[in-house]
């Protein structure tokens, strides 16, 4: 009797545990325009707390998988900027913005896409 007590406890725990996830996954619109920015848009996203981060050229979408006691999605959305990228949320670092390569100037409206 006291080890179904203590299996039905256990079990009520774990459930309870699995409840609280705090892995999140959601997008974010983040301009570029090649594989250059493609990488340097998911180091940027590589901090404390993200698990996976993958940004699509054709779509200028970034799928990021994150933990949400360990980051928020602006502190995500803030380190991206700095990169010189801009999202929906945070206008990119000018001076980061101004050391991009010719082709990853999205702005610019004479960039040739690869």
């Amino acid at each position: 009797m006291k080890s179904i007590i203590i299996l039905c406890i256990g079990l009520i725990f774990s459930i309870k545990i699995h409840a609280q996830s705090t892995i999140q996954t959601t997008t974010i619109a983040v301009k570029g325009n090649c594989d250059e920015c493609k990488e340097r848009i998911e180091n940027a996203a590589d901090i404390k707390g993200v698990k996976n981060a993958i940004w699509k050229e054709e779509t200028q979408i970034l799928t990021v998988t994150f933990d949400s006691k360990k980051v928020t999605l602006e502190q995500i959305e803030k380190t991206i900027a700095k990169s010189g990228h801009e999202t929906v949320n945070q206008k990119a670092d000018s001076s980061a913005y101004n050391t991009l390569p010719s082709c990853c100037k999205y702005q610019s409206t004479d960039c040739k896409k690869k």
